[in-house]
């Protein structure tokens, strides 16, 4: 059994803390086993190993989230990176794609699910189940049915058609984001919200694959990825199906795509420096170094980060995406494979320069590549920690109070021996 799990998105509902970089998925404020800290994704991927499933994870994603997976989840997981967004369908099936040409079988079973989903251990029983469908050839394509709680507007709906044993059915059709009247017929008919999650035998995707490139090399189909259409995996494959099954999940399932929601699943309501006084009802999460101070409030959020500040009533969470779309022109801070940075500083001149400065933190044992291009020097100042600088492939010891002086198109590189903290200063 492979697992592919969909990582995109660029999270704007939680800004400040999320943007086109830094997606929802990768805030850890979730509370995790060792009563420390974890991300949506870091909980999803260690739900699946607990399962025993999580032996082969395909992650496929977009080049900027790159850094960010393997900063959180290491090695340990194959990364497939689309060249560009092309909705659900291209994403499978690149990813489905990388599968075949390192030599899994056709009949081998595929669960493809979302990375972001907040839920139950039995959510992961239930992925074993449906992939169990698929090698018994009770369908080409296996759904996850997710027991609807009340009439929702936002999730498509599975109806089915009878039950083939206790834990599956044959799907009848599919109805998407139907209004609310619709919804409660739908529900009256025993329907589920689609939970977008699919199992299926790898040759059956790579068949479809196949009305678009005879060849499905992956090096090939990640070349020409235009080739493919732009579409979801519900429109160009489960609703073309010749036969589809769903299996029924009912425990807890929850999106935490808005502060609203994940509010609620927070270790605690303060988070951060963080001061409050007669306050109810009121989470507060803050990622400066700065206190944030609330008196006297209720049924607030409150999140500061490096990208701003907000301030919302907790009715009003779900028209936060559309205020903040056109806010900030660069993500200020980024988690990378060897550490992170974090934006402390931009400014422009009259005569049109500009300058950048970041805080730089580097792991220990770690190297992180600084040579960019488009600026014309840079200064760096180690302010703590101990390691090397190879600046075109001389390499020299740097320590706290060491300045290192960059002249453009330099190759440019750091070495720690141990954590370094550093201040980067870039004129463009």
């Amino acid at each position: 059994m492979k697992v592919i799990l969909l990582s995109g998105g660029s999270g704007k509902r939680l800004w400040p803390l999320s943007n086109d970089v830094r997606s929802k998925q990768f805030l850890k404020l979730l509370p995790a086993p060792d009563s420390g800290v974890e991300s949506m994704i870091q909980r999803v991927v260690r739900q699946l190993r607990d399962a025993g499933i999580g032996e082969s994870i395909t992650i496929a994603t977009g080049a900027t989230q790159i850094e960010s997976i393997r900063s959180q989840l290491g090695e340990g997981v194959n990364v497939v990176t689309e060249p560009c967004r092309r909705d659900t369908f291209p994403a499978i099936a690149l990813s489905c794609a990388y599968l075949y040409s390192a030599g899994v079988s056709d009949d081998e079973q595929v669960v493809v699910m979302p990375c972001d989903v907040f839920t139950d251990d039995g959510y992961f029983l239930t992925l074993r189940k449906m992939a169990e469908r698929v090698s018994a050839d009770v369908a080409e394509l296996v759904l996850m049915g997710i027991k609807p709680t009340y009439p929702s507007t936002k999730f498509g709906y599975v109806v089915p058609e009878r039950k083939i044993s206790d834990d599956c059915y044959i799907v009848k059709e599919f109805t998407e984001k139907p209004d609310s009247d619709r919804a409660e017929k739908l529900i009256s008919q025993n329907a589920f919200w689609n939970g977008g999650v699919f199992a299926f035998r790898l040759g059956y995707l790579m068949n479809i694959v196949r009305k678009y490139s005879e060849n499905i090399d992956f090096e090939y189909l990640r070349d020409d990825f235009g080739m493919l259409p732009k579409i979801s995996f519900d429109y160009e494959v489960a609703e073309k199906a010749k036969s589809v099954a769903v299996v029924p999940f009912s425990g807890e399932w929850k999106d935490l795509g808005t502060w609203d929601a994940l509010s609620g699943q927070l270790p605690s309501d303060t988070v951060g420096y963080v001061r409050t006084d007669d306050v109810s009802d009121t989470q507060v999460v803050n990622e400066l170094d700065i206190p944030v101070v609330c008196c006297g409030v209720n049924n607030l959020i409150v999140a500061a980060g490096a990208d701003g500040i907000l301030v919302a009533d907790k009715g009003h969470c779900e028209s936060l995406k559309q205020l903040v779309g056109n806010i900030g022109d660069m993500p200020m801070y980024e988690e990378r494979r060897w550490g992170w940075y974090k934006v402390i500083g931009r400014t422009s001149y009259p005569d049109g320069h500009n300058s950048l400065t970041r805080m730089i933190h580097v792991n220990s044992g770690c190297e992180a590549d600084f040579s960019e291009s488009g600026f014309r020097s840079k200064v760096i100042t180690v302010i703590a920690g101990c390691g090397y600088v190879i600046v075109d492939g001389e390499e020299r010891l740097i320590c706290s109070g060491d300045v290192i002086d960059m002249k453009q198109d330099q190759n440019f590189k750091i070495r720690s021996l141990e954590s370094l903290d550093l201040i980067e200063v870039c004129l463009k």
